[in-house]
């Protein structure tokens, strides 16, 4: 299914007035027990992992500003409506530090739901290698501070959020269980975001295999054949690597015939020597490894590409943004038979959800407003 639509998630800080939110979380809890009632627990967490869904929710809740807080602030509403006995749904982390509290949530609420320890362990994990590859393995500019895992008794979702400092805009990446089949092969349900970037490290694309299993050979040498392949990189016209590794500024470009990319000045090679001792054969174990970062991911893409001539993918996954979508076909038509459903999926919860006449007029409203803007752009 082509990911389209309009998401423009400028960078704002602050938060929420109190009233708002209250009025929010009000009206979120009987549009949520329509919804469990229509599509289950499984089917709240589809809604939830579909950015134009998620989006067109806000906006019905009163949070109808298309900024990063969208995430932030409907992420707590999640918090505060969703529970295991109306909904089989838990919800772990938020903005911040609790973004790195999700085993403690876990801990907290998942016997409800009859999760195990081992289980929770489980959930953790994942929770921690689905942040690692937002951050580490797809390196889009944007640093995460958002993270809720929601977790139904069969299925989880996971919605984050990162931030462009430099241009000061956010990205939010949804992520769906039900049916994903690698962490590694174009794996998002959706990724929102204004801004579509020219280049991007994503070895989290399919179109990176090969350089993935080139990476995990690289390891499997050590850290002192590494070095070695990144000083040929240094003697050659490439680029220059010589700040990549001296300690003298935080960030360095270096700069390659069709890219400029900014690398930490420090490499953790004691990470790599664990890896080594591994013996890894799957490259979300490598992700896992603690303090092997997005600057040796780098360094073993490069090496991967230009001394074994296996490169990684440099195209943007983002894949809903009124940026990239348009009405030309181009790059993918717009799948207006997707907006109205959704829309329609909302609309009827609306109607049918026990709330004043008053809110119901203004949540339609809302809706309407977010459907007119929509088609607006793709006409």
């Amino acid at each position: 299914m082509n990911k389209v639509g309009m998401a423009t998630l400028p960078l704002h800080g602050g938060k929420a007035p109190a009233w708002l939110f209250k009025r929010m979380v009000g009206l979120a809890r009987p549009i949520f027990t329509i919804i469990y009632d229509m599509e289950g627990s499984n089917g709240i967490l589809r809604r939830l992992s579909d950015t134009y869904w998620f989006q067109g929710l806000s906006c019905i809740l009163g949070y109808d500003w298309h900024s990063s807080g969208v995430t932030t602030v409907l992420g707590g509403v999640l918090n505060e409506v969703l529970n295991p006995k109306e909904h089989g749904i838990i919800v772990t982390g938020g903005k911040g530090k609790r973004s790195l509290m999700v085993k403690e949530h876990l801990k907290q609420k998942a016997k409800n739901l009859d999760y195990n320890n081992d289980e929770i362990e489980k959930l953790n994990e994942i929770s921690r290698l689905v942040a690692k590859i937002d951050n580490a393995a797809v390196q889009d500019g944007f640093s995460l501070y958002h993270h809720n895992m929601i977790i139904s008794e069969d299925n989880w979702a996971i919605i984050q959020q990162g931030m462009d400092g430099g241009i000061k805009k956010a990205r939010r990446y949804h992520w769906l269980s039900e049916d994903l089949r690698s962490f590694l092969d174009n794996p998002h349900s959706d990724i929102s975001s204004e801004i579509f970037k020219d280049k991007v490290l994503d070895m989290a694309s399919k179109n990176s295999q090969n350089c993935r299993d080139v990476s995990l050979d690289l390891v499997s040498e050590g850290s002192n054949r590494i070095k070695r392949y990144l000083s040929k990189l240094k003697d050659s016209d490439q680029t220059n690597l010589d700040d990549f590794i001296r300690p003298n500024k935080s960030i360095r470009l270096i700069k390659i015939p069709h890219l400029e990319m900014p690398i930490p000045f420090t490499l953790k090679w004691e990470s790599l020597d664990m890896a080594k001792e591994l013996a890894l054969n799957d490259y979300t174990e490598l992700l896992k490894i603690k303090g092997l970062g997005s600057g040796m991911i780098r360094a073993l893409a490069l090496i991967s590409e230009f001394i074994w001539g296996e490169p990684p993918s440099w195209k943007d996954p983002a894949k809903f943004s009124f940026a990239v979508g348009g009405k030309d076909g181009i790059p993918y038509p717009v799948n207006l038979k997707r907006m109205e459903h959704c829309s329609k999926i909302l609309e009827d919860a609306i109607n049918l959800a026990k709330i004043t006449r008053k809110d119901k007029l203004g949540a339609l409203k809302r809706l309407y407003k977010f459907k007119k803007e929509e088609k607006m752009i793709f006409q």
